[in-house]
């Protein structure tokens, strides 16, 4: 029994190698964000990728409140500090049960993604699209 628990947890070796299988990424790309997809998993900052190839990156422990309004967007407060989030389906299911504000909320977000002007308009009428990000 106990050999049972010690295999099922235990990282296999690779053809006899001496290191250990390498774990795969647990962030799941949805184009405008990624989404840890352990359900323990939390991220510890929330990275912004600007649209100008830029990156902003703020601690989650900093968050201290966030407001959704379909007409204006998402509006983040770390500590004073104000990020606001503009686009079209900011709170619709990416996938089923993954919803972008949600997913801020629980700290499921590691990183946001500006699309430019040929993503917006490429990009599916009911797919998650950020056009614009303002850092204040």
């Amino acid at each position: 029994m106990f050999d049972d628990v010690l295999n099922r947890n235990v990282p296999k070796r690779q053809n006899g190698d001496a290191s250990l299988a390498v774990e795969a990424d647990a962030t799941e790309d949805l184009g405008a964000f990624g989404w840890l997809r352990g359900v323990q998993e939390r991220a510890i900052m929330l990275e912004i990728r600007h649209k100008d190839g830029s990156i902003t990156a703020r601690g989650y422990s900093w968050l201290q409140g966030a407001d959704f309004d379909p007409s204006s967007g998402i509006t983040l407060n770390f500590s004073g500090e104000k990020i606001t989030i503009a686009g079209r389906n900011l709170n619709a299911e990416a996938r089923q049960n993954v919803r972008l504000f949600a997913g801020i909320l629980r700290h499921r977000v590691p990183w946001i993604q500006e699309a430019d002007g040929a993503d917006v308009l490429e990009a599916a009428k009911d797919a998650v699209v950020i056009e614009d990000v303002k850092v204040k």
